[in-house]
Order: structure tokens, then C-alpha cells, then sequence
């Protein structure tokens, strides 16, 4: 075998090689943020199995001043499941069959994704099974539709040194936001977007600001009022304020490993007429004897706000506490 005949034939192992092995990679999933895909043949989505579907996964997101569905669900029958429907990062087929099952396929057809399964042998069963497990499938949509963000939000974000050198953290804030005010222990900043404004926050108070026992939410929005001042609208004596008519809603979570507050609720400037919502994390860092407070919040009176908010709460769920 002369030396050409040699080049050319390792060419070909190697060009089949890779070729191969791009074969068995799995595609990437794409699709809107907070979409799902539900397989259902029409008769069972037009009846009280597609009522149950809805009512779980597309049921109102709580702190918004209006309603809007947790996940846009796009509907296929069964027979697309071969099709485009399998690019999507959430699916959920559901299906009568011989026996009753729920499974959970990891990259089943693309990457990153999640394929539930869920079929009956009667409608009744198939609602039970969705009413079990649908916790759970909340639960996984909305981690993976944060990571999906913050993977996007990665590739172009802002110099964190302000931000380090200030608060002893790193947060993956994307490019588009702009410092508007920098205080010893407040730093705010801003993205502007054709419908308004979206804003994060980031500051600490000490650490009795908020005491287990007392009456939380009243501290959190004692503690989220006082830096109102701050941010106002262009009339004298129109501070950011929690707005007085609705309670936030306070969950119990963790964040970057420790105990952390998280509030849900609108904000409004006082003596004014804009208003939205907001999204509050007050974590309880004993090492740097802190509360660290990271919130966000957006104005945007034209537009659903659903969206908003969830690239707001990606970039909060990134930080990372530097250890001292």
C-alpha cells in the first residue's frame, strides 16, 4: 500500500468515526422557556384528563398582579410523538394502556429533557396518577427551566467585581443589566426591555432583621420597605413599598446551602401608579453574620410578566457565597 492509498483510507476510519459518533449524541432540545409538550390523543385531552393536565400545570403563578399559567402547554396527539413534539425539553405523554404506570425518561430523545410517562387502564386512573405525581414533575419543569436560563444567561455576563469584592459572592448576571446605584451595603441595578424595566437588588441587613418566631413576613416587608428610598418615581415622596392590599407569600427554602426566606409578592410606588412584581430571597448567613438580600422585581404594564420574573429568579438561584 503506497502512501496516498494509507492517507486516504485513515481519512475514511476517521471521518466514519466521528461521523458515528455524532450519530449516537443526543440532539438539543429547544422550545420556548416555561413550555411543555403534552403527547394526548384529542378525546382524552377534551375531557376530564385533559381538565386535570391544565388545572396542574397550567394553574395560575402565585405573586403575579394578574393571572398568568404556570407553563404554556402545547398539545399533540400521540401519533407526533416520532415528530418535532420530541425536540421539546418537558414532555408529558399520557396514554390509556393495559396497566397503570408512571416513568421518568432522562434525554429519551434530545438533551437536557424529561419524558414523563403516564398511562391507565381508566381515566380514573390516569387522573390519580397525575394528581400523585404532579408535584414532582412542578418541581423537575421548573429546575430545569432555571438551568436552561442560566446556561443562556452564561454567555454573555456583566464584570462580577463590584458585586465580589462588595458582598463575597458571585451571581451570573447577564449582559443588559447596569449598575444605577451603588451604596456601602445596596447596589441596584437595571435592564431596560421595550415593555419597561427589570431590576435586582442586592444588599444585607443584620442578621436579627428577621427573628424565628416573630411574625416573618412583616419583618421581610419592614426589612424590603426601608430600602425604598432608593428607588422612587420622579414626584417627591413616592418611595418603592410592598404593596399594602395583598400579603406576599413566604416559603421556607434552601439557597447555595443555607436557610433562606423566599417572598413572592407586588410591589407598588407609594403616592404613584406604577406597581409590579417582585421576588425576595433573604438568605441567613451566619459566617459574615448577614442577612443577604437578593431581589428582583420588574415594571412592565403591557406585557406578561411571567417570563420576566422566571429570568430573574435564574439569576438569584446562581449565586454562590465565597467562603471567608
Amino acid at each position: 500500500m503506497n502512501k496516498t492509498h494509507f492517507l486516504y483510507l485513515l481519512f475514511t476510519l476517521i471521518f466514519f468515526s466521528c461521523s458515528k459518533k455524532n450519530d449516537v449524541l443526543p440532539r438539543e432540545t429547544s422550545g420556548k422557556i416555561n413550555t411543555i409538550s403534552v403527547i394526548i390523543d384529542d378525546p382524552l385531552w377534551n375531557g376530564e384528563i385533559g381538565d386535570s393536565i391544565r388545572n396542574k400545570f397550567a394553574s395560575p403563578v402565585i405573586g403575579l398582579p394578574q393571572e398568568e399559567p404556570l407553563f404554556t402547554i402545547n398539545q399533540y396527539p400521540v401519533k407526533l410523538l416520532e415528530g418535532f413534539a420530541t425536540d421539546s425539553r418537558t414532555i408529558i405523554v399520557v396514554k390509556k394502556a393495559a396497566k397503570n404506570s408512571f416513568e421518568i425518561n432522562k434525554n429519551q430523545y434530545a438533551s437536557p429533557q424529561n419524558v414523563f410517562h403516564i398511562s391507565g387502564k381508566t381515566s380514573a386512573a390516569i387522573i390519580d396518577t397525575i394528581e400523585k405525581n404532579a408535584p414532582k414533575i412542578v418541581q423537575m419543569i421548573k429546575e430545569m427551566e432555571i438551568a436552561e436560563t442560566q446556561k443562556i444567561n452564561k454567555q454573555s455576563l456583566i464584570n462580577p467585581k463590584i458585586i465580589t469584592n462588595k458582598f463575597h459572592i458571585t451571581l451570573n448576571i447577564p449582559s443588559g443589566y447596569e449598575y444605577m446605584l451603588h451604596k456601602s451595603k445596596f447596589i441596584w441595578l437595571k435592564k431596560e426591555i421595550i415593555s419597561g424595566n427589570m431590576s435586582l437588588l442586592i444588599y444585607q441587613v443584620p442578621l436579627h432583621s428577621i427573628k424565628k418566631g416573630d411574625n416573618e413576613i412583616a419583618s421581610i416587608v419592614r426589612m424590603r420597605d426601608s430600602i425604598g428610598k432608593y428607588i422612587h418615581g420622579t414626584d417627591p415622596n413616592t418611595p418603592m413599598i410592598t404593596e399594602e392590599g395583598y400579603a406576599p407569600y413566604l416559603f421556607k427554602i434552601q439557597l447555595d446551602g443555607k436557610p433562606t426566606y423566599e417572598t413572592k409578592g407586588t410591589w407598588e410606588l407609594k403616592n404613584d401608579f406604577m406597581a409590579g412584581p417582585f421576588i425576595n430571597y433573604a438568605i441567613v448567613d451566619k459566617a459574615y453574620s448577614r442577612i443577604l438580600v437578593l431581589e428582583g422585581f420588574c415594571y412592565s404594564p403591557s406585557k406578561e410578566k411571567r417570563d420576566l420574573m422566571h429570568e430573574l429568579e435564574a439569576i438569584i438561584k446562581s449565586v454562590h457565597i465565597v467562603k471567608r
